[in-house]
């Protein structure tokens, strides 16, 4: 049954006529009750809130009080409410298939723990920059109709012995009580090797805080975490993911829908969209359109009718270019 704490704010957000405060407790009650087993009990609690807010005209794709509320108490998310789609990432069909089945489970969690089964929560997505992993945890989140919570690893990751771990757990309490999609994103700055010569003793406690809790995790959340660079994670990381989704660049044919979504309108019927691959070679999904918008406002500045091809090319050896003096800061 709900704690005490629960029925509290229930009655007092009631006094208040505060109808957002009342069915997010709600939904805290569901949540509470489908971890202890009661999964016939939770899912007609959230289908009774989800009657209320359209009642009340609120559409059930923006939880804004939700996420509002975890924002405010704890100061290290970043909330918001996507409304993308699988649809909108152009990735190989095997990754998007993969994506699919996790919404799936998701939308049937409860009729899976009736049998004794888990659905997918915790995932690790990794790749090279700009293709597509921030993006996906904003579509999980359109199509699951759940908030996006985004860990604000600036204000998690502290100099001070025990307070990063002490806010990781403000996290982990959030994943526990408001079921959406948190999504770490430039993951390795808390999963980096634990043996890293240059490693700190916070650092280490930071991720062996990490893996206690993302092991003990039982929420109804998704935790989303995203990395460049799979090789410095701590190998002790890998286990505790239910799946690990691999990103890469765009192969010859997605480089041409990436083009052809963003400049149709904007080009001759006749364009050489098959000479794009081999000018695009390298490029990140998001470096491409990226590329194609620059066209598009350079058409637009100086009153020409169409996105030309020189055009075209001219913005994607500047990407390149970019891309090639980023690489070598970095180096």
């Amino acid at each position: 049954m709900a704690s005490s704490e629960q029925i509290k704010a229930l009655l007092q957000s009631h006094l208040d006529k505060d109808d957002d405060r009342f069915l997010s407790v709600a939904l805290q009650v569901a949540a509470h009750e489908a971890r202890n087993g009661h999964g016939k009990l939770a899912q007609e609690l959230r289908d009774l809130v989800e009657i209320s807010r359209k009642k009340a005209s609120i559409s059930k794709s923006a939880p804004i009080s939700i996420a509002k509320g975890v924002q405010d108490t704890s100061g290290l998310l970043f909330a918001s409410e996507p409304k993308n789609k699988l649809t909108e990432l152009i990735a190989k069909d095997e990754l998007k298939q993969k994506l699919n089945r996790l919404v799936r489970e998701q939308q049937f969690m409860t009729k899976l723990k009736s049998h004794g089964l888990s659905a997918r929560r915790k995932i690790l997505l990794v790749g090279p920059p700009g293709t597509g992993k921030t993006l996906t945890a904003s579509i999980l989140a359109g199509e699951l109709h759940y908030p996006l919570f985004q860990v604000r690893l600036d204000a998690l990751i502290t100099k001070f012995m025990g307070e990063s771990s002490a806010k990781l757990r403000q996290v982990f309490d959030a994943i526990n009580n408001v079921r959406g999609v948190y999504f770490f994103d430039e993951f390795d700055a808390l999963g980096s090797q634990r043996s890293n010569a240059n490693d700190v003793g916070e650092a280490r406690r930071i991720l062996n805080s990490f893996l206690q809790m993302i092991e003990q995790d039982d929420s109804n959340s998704l935790i989303v975490c995203a990395t460049n660079h799979i090789e410095i994670l701590d190998s002790a990381l890998f286990r505790r993911f239910d799946d690990v989704i691999r990103y890469e660049l765009p192969t010859a044919e997605e480089v041409i829908t990436l083009f052809k979504n963003r400049l149709a309108p904007f080009v001759t019927k006749n364009f050489s969209w098959k000479k794009l691959p081999d000018k695009a070679l390298g490029l990140s999904s998001a470096e491409i359109t990226r590329a194609a918008e620059e066209a598009i406002k350079d058409m637009l500045i100086h009153g020409y009718d169409k996105v030309t091809m020189p055009a075209l090319e001219a913005a994607i050896i500047d990407r390149r270019t970019m891309q090639k003096s980023f690489s070598e800061d970095i180096e």
